[in-house]
């Protein structure tokens, strides 16, 4: 990391995506990692002059989007049911070692994990009450591009995969589309990852056309039907609904606290405020 340490706000906030840096462990095959982990975090920290650090943990998958879509993350159940006896345990002491990690890691900083609730939202939640709670130049820590959905003016990420930020100075560096284009674009596409689908035929070039023509997906959505022949008009003429449904699914600054919930907000609210 070519980082200029000493230009960086000694007020910083350190938002770890915690399972996610845990894969970084679980890639190597190790279930003892926490004192690593918890280095690893302090090493974060310093790098960019964070003086407060704020754990956001998955508990489960989102019961907000299964109530939208069931299907939702579907593909990363069936993968898991597919594992030998060895990989499952393998996944069992991983985990193991996680929830320690956890522990760990709640002795000197705020964990944030509710039942039900997903990082992203916590780290959105976050993001978008950020004057409130007071934090200022917040480094998202994910390789999890849907965080990029967060960057903004004093919002940055750093991938421990690729070893690089992503900023709202360098964004064009990592996408073509605007960062308020992002949502419209991720609504068109999908994410397959998550099990989330887009427009059939419609990928990163066409999403791109379309938004650079018509707006973001609420303005295509309100041009439906649009004329044209190919095959991927079609679809997404007989299948716009999959637009506002996807922003549901997808645009976590706006839905974040409907998925985080009314009592774990107030939770949040109370240790952060």
């Amino acid at each position: 990391m070519a980082f200029n340490f000493n230009e960086r706000n000694q007020d910083g906030t350190l938002v770890v995506d915690a399972l996610n840096l845990a894969f970084r462990w679980k890639h190597q095959g190790r279930t003892d990692f926490r004192e690593q982990y918890v280095e690893t975090v302090k090493s974060l920290a310093t790098s960019y002059n964070c003086g407060k650090v704020i754990i956001t943990a998955d508990w489960g998958s989102s019961s907000y989007r299964k109530e939208i879509l069931p299907d939702y993350k579907q593909n990363r159940k069936d993968k898991y049911a597919e594992q030998t006896e060895e990989e499952k345990q393998a996944f069992i002491d991983f985990f193991e070692e996680y929830e320690e990690t956890l522990e760990l890691l709640s002795e000197s900083y705020d964990v944030l994990r509710y039942k039900g609730v997903e990082a992203d939202d916590l780290a959105a939640h976050l993001v978008k009450r950020k004057k409130d709670y007071g934090l200022e130049n917040i480094w998202l820590v994910s390789s999890d591009r849907d965080w990029d959905l967060l960057i903004q003016d004093g919002v940055s990420r750093f991938s421990y995969v690729t070893r690089k930020e992503v900023t709202i100075d360098n964004w064009h560096e990592h996408y073509e589309v605007k960062p308020e284009e992002y949502i419209s674009f991720k609504c068109l596409t999908g994410d397959k990852g998550d099990n989330v689908p887009g427009i059939n035929g419609i990928g990163p070039k066409r999403a791109q056309q379309l938004i650079e023509q018509y707006g973001d997906a609420m303005s295509i959505y309100d041009c439906i039907p649009i004329s044209g022949k190919y095959k991927y008009i079609q679809e997404l003429n007989e299948n716009a609904d999959v637009l506002l449904k996807n922003y549901e699914l997808m645009d976590l600054v706006t839905y974040c606290d409907d998925a985080i919930g009314k009592d774990n907000v107030s939770n949040i609210e109370e240790r952060m405020i």
